[in-house]
Parts: structure tokens; C-alpha cells; sequence
């Protein structure tokens, strides 16, 4: 069975039983990306590390390279 086919017949037995539908197969994937990012940068303050982003980090040495 495909998600897709899961997410149906959950929302089914949901409107069966009056209650709320279930959300949406991938609806929240990008709030859990945020949250694991922020957790990943609290915990690297708590070790002494800078809560910088690699890539941005990167991205600023690449730009200031001598030419």
C-alpha cells in the first residue's frame, strides 16, 4: 500500500468517525527540517562551537579569496 493509499483510507475512517482528517502525506517536512537544523545549532552552542551554517560560511571565504 502507497502512502498516498494509507493517507485515503485514514481520512476515510476519520470522516467515519467525526473526527479531523489526518494532514497530508509530507505537509510538515519542512518545519521538521527547521526544528532539526535549530536543535543541531543549540547543540553546537552548548559545545563551544559557533552556530554558523557551513555553507554560509563557505559561501563568505569563497567571496573574499584574493583574485
Amino acid at each position: 500500500m502507497s502512502i498516498t493509499q494509507q493517507h485515503l483510507l485514514d481520512a476515510y475512517r476519520a470522516r467515519q468517525h467525526d473526527e479531523p482528517a489526518p494532514p497530508a502525506p509530507g505537509a510538515h517536512d519542512w518545519q521538521v527540517v527547521r526544528e532539526w537544523r535549530d536543535e543541531r545549532q543549540f547543540r553546537a552552542v552548548l559545545a563551544g562551537r559557533p552556530a554558523r551554517h557551513r555553507f554560509r560560511v563557505a559561501l563568505n571565504r569563497w567571496r573574499r579569496r584574493p583574485t
